[in-house]
Parts: C-alpha cells; structure tokens; sequence
C-alpha cells in the first residue's frame, strides 16, 4: 500500500467518470478496471462504446493497446519464477502485470530472496488492482462534481510516473535513447495510426532502433 500503489489509483479515477459519461453503470466500471487493468485500454473501451463503434472493434483495439504487457510479462515472469513454481501461478502473475507493477517488480524483486519474490509481487499487484478499482468507483460518484481539468490531470498521472520510472532504471545510452525515441516520436505515431495501434507501433520502431543502436555500440560496430 505504499505510494505507487496509490499513485496508479488516482490515476485511473478518470476512468470511474469516463465510464459514467459513456452510460455504463458503476458496477461495470469496477469490472473494467479488474478484467482490463490498464488504463490506456479503458479509455478506448469507453471511448469506443460511446461512439458506437462495433464491439469486434472495440475488443481488437484494446487487445492491441494492450500488447505492450507481453514485454513486460517476458521480463518479469523470470525473476519470480523459482524451482517449482508451477504453470498456473505464473500465468496468474502475468495476468496481474502493469505498468506501475512491472516498474516497481524490476526495482525491488532483484534484491530479494528468490522464495520472498512471488508473495511480494501478488501482495504488491493484488493492493495496486484493489486501490485502483475503489479509485474507479469513487471517480465514477464524482464525475459531476469533479472539474474536467483535473479529472485530465488525475488521468495523466500514470504516463507521468511510468516516464519517470523508466528514466529511474535507465542504465545505458541505450535506455535512454529509447526513451527519447518515444517521446519525440509519440505524437507522430498518433497522428498516422491511431489510439489504439500507436503504442505497439512505437514501442516495435523505437524500442528496435534503440536496442540497434546499444548493439552496434556493445560490439563497436559503427564505422
């Protein structure tokens, strides 16, 4: 229940009012947060619902906002998994990733134990999910009452700590080129595919193009 637990719910009370202004009611606003938990997608689910676009749609757009959680699975899975841990409590795990869990799960598990590693990570996600979906309800009570503004501001919280954790575990040029590539390169990356493509193309683009670079320097390949 530490900070980025909290920091990651008020990120999502946004969610709550986008949820009440597109006419679903609360229940399926909580339900968004624990079966979706992730924000970005949230938005394009609500989104998509108000503008009537087709549910096939709707569901491929959040699918594809959501890949991004692969990598971060990829990257995670292996340093919670010890001798023995079976089949099913890892799929668990991966479903329980997210920005804020894998930024704060590469940040503190390398320190530990190996057998204290898993019981932090679902003690750590399981209080992320819960403060979360209470955030979304209680955004979805406020909407009416809550300046727009700040309804915005709230929401752009979690871009604002996951920039901030990735520069926090930065170690090589590489990291911080991909950084850059994805800030400088995330507008653009709007404007020619869309909400719910943009991420995966940027991350695939800019990722590769970083990753490249740190290559070619490792084994000094530059002419």
């Amino acid at each position: 229940m530490s900070g980025p637990a909290w920091l990651v719910a008020f990120s999502l009370i946004g969610i709550g009012g986008l949820a009440h202004a597109a006419g679903f009611p609360v229940g399926a606003a909580a339900a968004s947060t624990l079966l979706i938990w992730a924000g970005p997608a949230q938005v394009i689910f609500f989104a998509g619902a108000a503008s009537k676009m087709a549910w096939p749609l709707v569901a491929l757009s959040v699918s594809l906002s959501s890949v991004r959680m692969l990598p971060m699975g990829i990257a995670v899975l292996p340093l919670l998994r010890g001798k023995g841990t079976r089949l099913w409590v890892q799929l668990l795990a991966a479903q329980c990733i997210s920005v804020t869990v894998w930024a704060e799960t590469l940040r503190r598990v390398p320190m530990m134990e190996r057998e204290t590693r898993l019981p932090f990570y679902f003690g750590f996600a399981l209080a992320c999910i819960a403060t979360t979906t209470l955030a979304t309800v209680l955004g979805f009570g406020l909407i009416e009452r809550l300046p727009v503004p700040l309804a915005a501001g709230l929401l752009f919280l979690s871009p604002v700590y996951f920039v901030s954790a990735l520069a926090r575990n930065a170690r090589d040029q590489a990291d911080w080129l991909a950084l850059l590539l994805g800030l400088v390169l995330a507008p653009f990356a709007t404007m020619l595919f869309g909400s719910g493509v943009d991420l995966l193309v940027l991350g695939l683009s800019g990722g590769t193009l970083a990753w490249y670079f740190g290559y070619r320097r490792k084994w000094r390949l530059w002419p």
